[in-house]
């Protein structure tokens, strides 16, 4: 379900060299001791599929490691990745006491930026670490939004659009990660107010394999009924409010409460369609 991005610049407009300054050119190829290289700390991507490495532990024990990975040196006796730590635990997990390197001479913001882009150009990354990768790329190296965009060659909306997943609830979070919604499903969320009714939208569209569209149209209903004005309350009694806001946010919907002069009223809970009332009366444990 997933779509796709790419950078539209590489490293080089990243991190701009200075006229003449040499040292991002040379490469130096290296064999060096698998237990002497360490993780980067600052790496992109938080989950690798279990899957997919097993795949790449059968094809490096037929055809060996084709592509080196890129590091950096740490200490004296250390190297810290760079690109390639798929490949790294590959080797590591199929006990190769050395493998082929590239060490590169990057600081801290290059060596961060240089992860970021590989891991996005190979297509490794969900939208969420994506996000994450961006969101850590300015904090840790004091960017702005536009100033970021302009050296990867985004809009700086599309930067802006892409860290605003980030509030979303960790359970959508987890949907978007896991490819069950798309970058088009989280965006249209995000007009929800409350995060009850984000995840309750968020199931049906999972369960009914809603695509962009559809979802944009649901919220649009969903915004509408949260915008219909609440019927008068006694006195502007302030609790009689909060159970409102309270009802609403629990059940994902508008729910106004009538309450007349001598202490009688009643509660109006509003659905879309016969689904919807479906939805609410499980809710509400009524079969």
């Amino acid at each position: 379900m997933s779509k796709k991005r790419g950078l539209g610049r590489g490293l080089s407009a990243l991190i701009p060299a200075a006229e003449g300054d040499e040292k991002n050119k040379g490469e130096d190829l290296r064999e060096i001791q698998t237990d002497s290289i360490l993780p980067n700390p600052n790496q992109p991507r938080q989950r690798v599929d279990q899957n997919s490495l097993t795949e790449l532990m059968e094809s490096i024990k037929t055809h060996g490691l084709i592509q080196p990975i890129v590091v950096r040196q740490g200490d004296k006796e250390t190297f810290e990745i760079i690109a390639g730590e798929r490949r790294w635990l590959a080797c590591k997990k199929l006990s190769m006491d050395r493998i082929p390197a590239i060490v590169k001479n990057y600081n801290d913001l290059e060596a961060s930026a240089a992860a970021l882009i590989e891991n996005i150009q190979r297509e490794d990354l969900n939208a969420v670490d994506e996000a994450g990768a961006y969101k850590k790329l300015m904090e840790d190296h004091g960017l702005t939004q536009e100033e970021l965009s302009a050296r990867l060659g985004k809009s700086r909306s599309f930067i802006a659009n892409m860290v605003r997943l980030l509030v979303l609830p960790g359970n959508i979070k987890e949907m978007l990660a896991g490819g069950e919604l798309t970058v088009g499903h989280a965006r249209a969320l995000l007009a929800m107010p409350d995060g009850e009714i984000q995840n309750y939208l968020a199931d049906r569209i999972v369960k009914r394999h809603m695509n962009v569209r559809d979802t944009e149209e649901m919220v649009k209903k969903q915004l509408e009924r949260l915008a219909v004005k609440p019927g008068p309350v006694k006195n502007g009694n302030k609790e009689g409010k909060a159970w409102e806001n309270k009802l609403s946010s629990r059940f994902g919907r508008k729910i106004n409460i009538k309450e007349k002069q001598d202490g009688s009223g009643s509660v109006i809970i509003r659905f879309s369609d016969r689904e919807d009332l479906k939805s609410l009366l499980a809710k509400l444990n009524i079969n």
